[in-house]
């Protein structure tokens, strides 16, 4: 998006080390300065991004169970998530890479229509984890283990880059190069002869395929000779918005 913006002046609040002119208070105080144009300023807000290979892939799993009791719905369940966390780490998932990210305990009522009233059915017990894959050609493996292992809810796969350092530089020289060249082209129709930066803000953005909820049925769960569900990583992107804002510069003389 490109929204030029004339006006004589721009008052900006920035980061001390964003600009040369910016005078530094503190290690990582932020300083307001008042930059005074002579000529029209131009706002410009550009977003490139770089598409990239990922290298991990995040995989949900969990476990659902009923007992007539509190203390025996969470026994059952416990008992069932340790099986499929053992085998998780049995397969060589590293620990930093396996996060519990859910325990709930539920009393179940179903509604009675003769009577109108709820009626208690026991309760429910959930357990869920995330697990990280750096090895993603191994994600359809991993979740048809998840399921015999017990696991009756799958989410996933959502994949990502673990270092896109390089890719956001990339981002970031395009949408600079790209935001120069429309101020310059938005300068020449106005009369003048180039810019200069007055200011520099970036917002970070990463952006990722979402994955689906991998629903699990009993007949697959007693399939063992099923094959494991194909996985596609694709390409992921990774991106930088950055707004600019220039002085218009050597306006041709009036004679």
């Amino acid at each position: 998006m490109f929204r030029p913006t004339f006006r004589p002046s721009i008052r900006a609040g920035l980061i001390a080390a964003s600009l040369p002119f910016a005078a530094m208070t503190s290690p990582l105080a932020a300083a307001t300065v008042e930059i005074t144009a002579t000529n029209p300023v131009i706002e410009l807000s550009v977003y490139e991004q770089v598409e990239v290979a990922p290298d991990i892939v995040t995989l949900g799993a969990g476990v659902s169970t009923e007992a007539p009791t509190a203390v025996e719905a969470l026994r059952r369940n416990s008992a069932e998530m340790r099986r499929v966390v053992d085998l998780i780490k049995a397969l060589g998932i590293d620990a930093r890479d396996i996060q519990t990210t859910g325990i709930n305990l539920n009393a179940r009522y179903d509604y009675d229509r003769s009577s109108q009233k709820q009626v208690f059915r026991g309760y429910q017990a959930s357990n869920r984890v995330s697990l990280r894959l750096r090895e993603i050609e191994r994600a359809g493996e991993v979740l048809d283990a998840l399921v015999s292992a017990g696991a009756t809810d799958i989410n996933g796969p959502s994949f990502s880059v673990e270092d896109d350092t390089a890719a956001k530089d990339e981002a970031r020289g395009r949408a600079m190069a790209s935001a120069q060249a429309r101020a310059e082209a938005y300068a020449q129709m106005a009369g003048y002869s180039g810019v200069r930066i007055l200011q520099i803000s970036e917002t970070i953005r990463n952006s990722a395929p979402r994955g689906e909820a991998i629903m699990v049925t009993a007949s697959r769960m007693a399939d063992a000779a099923a094959p494991p569900p194909p996985i596609e990583p694709g390409m992921v992107g990774t991106g930088v918005s950055v707004s600019v804002t220039y002085e218009m510069i050597g306006a041709p003389v009036v004679g």
